[in-house]
């Protein structure tokens, strides 16, 4: 919630052009160094309580600031080593709550209106069965390939970011 606040006032300070950039390269250099302490140990990205609340802070950031937290929490998570149905559900309750949170800021900034409530109404059928089809997958692939497969995403969105 620290982290939407700051996006919140860094809002019209820095752009969107400004923030990307940066969100892609950190993220990109996470992968690289999780990707690197995994193959020369069983080391991981930290995981107290200081890397928890630094993820935090810049997943609340880059949300509020740049609706790019996705590749930030695959990191966080990532780290924390969870199979890959406790790794979704966190994502989706995360997300889910975070969203709520952002409802009075992104209002009060114009983001959420009329039009863009309608457009959602109008999605709605398609996201609930995007939800189940994802069910579906989630449950017949194997852990590694959802492992690798998260952190590919992460990587292209990362890139897309950058450039």
């Amino acid at each position: 919630t620290a982290g939407v606040v700051v996006g919140y006032l860094a809002m019209g300070k820095i752009s969107d052009q400004q923030l990307k950039p940066l969100i892609g390269t950190i993220v990109l250099a996470m992968l690289a160094i999780n990707y690197w302490q995994n193959k020369k140990s069983e080391q991981s990205i930290p995981t107290g309580r200081w890397f928890a609340a630094a993820m935090g802070l810049a997943a609340g950031i880059t949300t509020m600031m740049a609706n790019a937290a996705g590749p930030v929490l695959v990191i966080y998570l990532l780290a924390m080593r969870l199979p890959k149905i406790e790794f979704v559900g966190t994502a989706a309750w995360y997300f889910f709550l975070l969203n709520w949170f952002k409802v009075p800021f992104s209002t009060s900034l114009g983001f959420i209106n009329r039009e863009s409530l309608m457009l959602n109404l109008l999605v709605l059928p398609a996201i609930a069965l995007g939800a189940v089809l994802g069910i579906v997958v989630l449950n017949r692939l194997p852990e590694k390939i959802f492992t690798a497969t998260v952190q590919s995403l992460a990587a292209l969105a990362a890139i897309k970011l950058i450039f």
